[in-house]
């Protein structure tokens, strides 16, 4: 009976005609047996033939069939339910990361990029209606996926996301904004945001970050900022074995915050700051909710009705029940 549900459950309530029914046959059953008063019963003694004994598996047959009979009024089904859902105000979204050689610092664990590469993660599997992108930027930047609402497409995007030699070291933070903003400025979604990142101060890149937050403002784009990293000392890299792996130091942590700030009050955004781990999944949480989503859920319901047996069954024992009584028990009846 598993996921059956019932059209009309409250048929149920007919079983409890069963009891009576069977008072009533015992009943009638002692009615219809004559009585004799006798001095003895000696001489009457015999044991009564198995057909006598078996004839109330007729009246049990018929409770059956009155039992099959219940349950296939009561419409057992089975449901499969299709959900499908659709955004009529979607919102297109840009990450933009900064993947210069300081998001390699331990003061979030494992380090700053591979933080933020899970929390991001999970932002986009919480986001299903809407699209997303991925910018990355050090003194340069390039889209890594543009636009979409292929989830798997940009969680590869991001799992791929690595400090590299690609592209020049540094923080470009004016180009890594320029490039989300160009990728969304012919947009229609009715809200357009860009979630920019850095852990440090501009120091490269062609184009002002001041610069590119008005072009943000001018095409209706609005931007939360995150600065990364403790306040104080960090754990940071400053050089490169000859083996490749990186040389770590306590280093000040450095964050423009004023120019964050900036950005985000000139495009009407928020400007956060993510100290921990914890404190960065939170502020994707609060984004997650500043930047909500109307999304209409179509539902599809499959019924697949199951009463059909049980009125085979209650057939089938009412033509046992009648093809006995008019044969082997006719004698009795």
């Amino acid at each position: 009976m598993k996921n059956i549900t019932f059209l009309n459950p409250g048929l149920f309530w007919l079983f409890l005609l069963i009891p009576i029914a069977i008072a009533w046959y015992i009943w009638k059953r002692n009615e219809q047996q004559a009585t004799l008063r006798i001095s003895s019963i000696q001489g009457f003694k015999a044991k009564p033939s198995l057909l006598a004994k078996l004839k109330p598996a007729l009246f049990v047959l018929r409770i059956l069939a009155l039992s099959c009979i219940i349950v296939a009024m009561a419409r057992p089904r089975t449901v499969d339910v299709n959900s499908r859902t659709k955004s009529s105000q979607g919102i297109d979204i840009v990450i933009a990361m900064d993947v210069s050689g300081s998001m390699l610092t331990r003061d979030l664990k494992p380090n700053r990029l591979e933080a933020l590469k899970k929390v991001a993660s999970e932002f986009v599997n919480d986001r299903p209606a809407d699209r997303i992108g991925l910018v990355v930027y050090a003194a340069e930047s390039y889209t890594k996926t543009p636009v979409t609402s292929d989830k798997a497409v940009i969680l590869q995007a991001l799992k791929d996301v690595k400090y590299d030699n690609v592209i020049q070291d540094g923080t470009g933070i004016g180009m890594g904004l320029a490039t989300a903003v160009n990728r969304l400025k012919d947009s229609k979604a009715k809200s357009k945001v860009v979630i920019l990142l850095t852990d440090g101060v501009n120091n490269a890149g062609l184009i002002e970050p001041t610069t590119a937050a008005e072009i943000a403002k001018e095409y209706g784009i609005k931007v939360y900022t995150i600065g990364v990293g403790t306040n104080g000392m960090a754990e940071s890299p400053y050089a490169i074995n000859p083996n490749g792996t990186f040389v770590y130091r306590m280093m000040q942590v450095e964050i423009d915050e004023q120019l964050m700030k900036g950005i985000a009050k000139t495009t009407g955004g928020k400007y956060f700051r993510a100290t921990s781990n914890t404190k960065l999944a939170e502020i994707y949480k609060e984004i997650n909710q500043l930047e909500k989503t109307d999304i209409e859920e179509l539902r599809y319901f499959n019924y697949d009705e199951k009463y059909r047996p049980w009125v085979w069954a209650a057939g089938i024992l009412l033509l046992l029940e009648l093809a006995l009584r008019n044969s082997i028990f006719r004698s009795f009846i």
